[in-house]
């Protein structure tokens, strides 16, 4: 295969990512706390000697969209909706995770957790606890918790010391090599954040990327069928 075979397959394999990326997003449009994600295109250029050199697109990196979205209110107790730039802190099987999905349900331990079973965490990393017993639970802005009136814990709210390093783990859940407190966010009790996707914009990205794919398609037949009638005209 000749370099503008090449080039184009490059061009057709990150399209190939940004339509499933797209399509993720589009069956989580309704996901509560859900982040839509985009697929950055680089260019690799490689030299070949004393010829032109080659120039590639690359769109193996995605991009996280952390963008607020519309909140909900559900009047749940231990329903929790961020406003503002954070992620919750829960524990997993696999290592500590973020999340902005904030409906949680109490243990038979009495452990806020995920409906996964996953713990959420306070300020200093352990576990929030609602006290056995409890019959008014109160949650401020600040994500102090009170039984009965009296403070018992301290939701942490956090985010990336680098944005970049965030990476989308499993469903809602991230990742990312340093955390710091995320200060200006605002907790809102009996609320519930929407996914941030908005489909008919990814309907319309759909379309392009297909037309785009379509394109490159047709080029490549098109230069198939060029290096054919190559060969067979040589081959006379």
């Amino acid at each position: 295969m000749e370099t503008p075979g090449y080039t184009t397959l490059t061009r057709q394999s990150g399209l190939m990512r940004e339509m499933q990326v797209i399509a993720h997003n589009i069956a989580n449009a309704s996901t509560t706390g859900f982040r839509r994600e985009g697929v950055v295109f680089s260019e690799f250029v490689a030299r070949l000697g004393d010829e032109p050199s080659l120039s590639m697109a690359d769109g193996n990196a995605r991009l996280v969209d952390l963008s607020q979205a519309g909140l909900t209110q559900t009047g749940g107790t231990y329903d929790l909706g961020i406003q503002g730039e954070g992620f919750f802190l829960i524990a997993t099987p696999d290592g500590e995770r973020l999340t902005r999905a904030g409906s949680f349900t109490p243990s038979a331990e009495g452990s806020l957790v995920t409906p996964d079973g996953h713990a959420l965490l306070d300020a200093g990393g352990a576990p929030v606890a609602v006290p056995v017993g409890a019959r008014t639970v109160a949650i401020s802005s600040d994500g102090t918790m009170s039984a009965d009136g009296t403070p018992v814990a301290q939701i942490g709210l956090w985010q990336p010391a680098d944005p970049i390093s965030l990476r989308h783990q499993a469903g809602t859940l991230f990742s990312a090599d340093a955390l710091e407190p995320a200060e200006a966010a605002v907790l809102r009790q009996g609320f519930l954040e929407e996914s941030n996707v908005q489909p008919i914009a990814e309907i319309a990205r759909m379309i392009e990327v297909q037309r785009a794919y379509e394109m490159g398609q047709k080029f490549l037949d098109a230069e198939d069928q060029r290096q054919r009638g190559v060969i067979q005209t040589l081959g006379r």
